[in-house]
């Protein structure tokens, strides 16, 4: 009989972060050496499987896809198999997903710099470079902690940076800001944890 490695288990092609990765689990009873190799089909060439250089003989459990992908508009999905010395398992396949459809957001990074009447605030996302073209966005809260009364700047782009004129506030004010992306309707991330600023103290 043909000995086969017992294939990897939930292959998922998921978009996490502003990138899109293949994930698996091992498959039940996987020697401890066992590798994989990771391929992707796109829907522009169907029954065209292309290498990922950088996924190949690979101990983890996870491929990032986003730089490879050739296109970002069309679906595309991925299969991986596992290798052991000679042994070798069936490729097991993913389910279609298009990055710019799919793509889910994580919130930016605040930047946020207190001049003597003036806040500049702006955002910095943990993009691939790939997609640093696509229009992201973010939105902007600020609030007097313990308001529930927040001002909101709304889609911003993001390379901008938001200035805010704080001559009339005074006390504790907290920023937080969501990244969001515009595909078939409006995504948006979750909001990043507020940064606080003590402004224009008394005295």
């Amino acid at each position: 009989g043909h000995v086969q490695l017992p294939p990897p288990q939930n292959v998922t092609l998921l978009s996490k972060g502003f990138d899109m990765i293949l994930t698996w689990t091992p498959g039940e009873g996987s020697p401890p050496d066992v590798t994989y190799t990771v391929r992707y089909e796109s829907q522009e060439r169907m029954d065209k499987w292309i290498k990922v250089p950088h996924c190949k003989n690979i101990h983890r459990t996870s491929c990032n896809l986003t730089c490879v992908l050739p296109n970002l508009f069309v679906k595309v999905r991925a299969r991986v198999k596992a290798v052991s010395g000679r042994l070798q398992s069936p490729w097991v396949e993913s389910q279609f997903k298009e990055y710019h459809l799919d793509v889910e957001l994580a919130p930016p990074v605040l930047n946020v710099n207190v001049k003597e009447n003036i806040i500049h605030v702006n955002a910095s996302f943990p993009l691939a470079t790939c997609v640093e073209s696509f229009s992201w966005m973010y939105d902007l809260n600020l609030w007097e902690a313990g308001s529930e009364d927040k001002k909101q700047y709304e889609g911003i782009f993001r390379k901008n940076t938001v200035t805010i004129d704080t001559t009339a506030l005074k006390g504790n004010y907290c920023l937080s800001a969501r990244s969001s992306f515009q595909s078939i309707d409006f995504k948006h991330s979750k909001f990043s944890q507020p940064v606080c600023v003590l402004l224009n103290p008394k005295g």
